[in-house]
């Protein structure tokens, strides 16, 4: 299976941990044909740690251990890329990646379905810890009559603005659509994973 890795003169390989959902690179760790063997065998990430000189399986200790769903090598097979259903923050600091640190950063850049995880997640944490004031916990306290009002007259928001042929109004409409959408989906127990893995499906070419 792994003939045509190339590790480097120690026995190892760079392993890159992106998320499988959300497409964040979460960490960057080493890799020797052991641990490969293992990870293939458990389905979780396991690295070899240089400092230690031993194997390292993820969040044997945290907790944050990383479920493993594909394991891809770049052109020159000298890299892997692990695509990773994460249990909890890859950094041992606590941030959910190790890449936290920015040198260039353009705040303008589009952060496409990477937003939509994060909504979804303050959301689930109003609805585990209520705040006061908090908008989206007086939605959940009312419940799915409420909610379903919201997405009713935003969906009309969306359509008057387009009607108005007006970039601006139709953007701002549908940003208070997907968020009450959100707000929906997390009140009935769904997730956005379950709406994407939906449309998944249906991209599918048929038979």
């Amino acid at each position: 299976m792994f003939d045509n890795l190339k590790f480097n003169a120690d026995g190892l390989i760079p392993a890159i941990a992106q998320d499988a959902d959300t497409g964040e690179v979460l960490m960057m760790a080493w890799m020797n044909r052991e641990s490969l063997a293992l990870t293939v065998e458990k389905g979780e990430a396991v690295y070899y740690s240089r400092s230690r000189a031993c194997l390292w399986h993820k969040g044997e200790t945290s907790g944050n251990t990383q479920k493993v769903v594909g394991m891809y090598a770049d052109c020159d097979g000298d890299t892997l890329l692990l695509k990773i259903k994460p249990n909890g923050p890859a950094c041992h600091t606590g941030e959910v990646s190790c890449f936290y640190n920015a040198i260039i950063e353009n705040n303008d850049f589009p952060q496409g379905s990477t937003i939509l995880y994060a909504l979804q997640t303050l959301i689930k944490q109003r609805k585990a810890e209520p705040v006061e004031g908090s908008y989206t916990n007086y939605l959940l306290d009312r419940g799915v009559d409420k909610i379903c009002k919201k997405v009713g007259e935003e969906a009309a928001e969306v359509i008057i603005g387009a009607k108005n042929n007006s970039s601006d109004e139709l953007r701002y409409e549908a940003a208070d659509l997907l968020y009450h959408l959100m707000v929906l989906l997390v009140n009935q127990g769904l997730a956005i994973e379950d709406v994407f893995a939906e449309l998944a499906k249906r991209h599918q070419p048929k038979p």
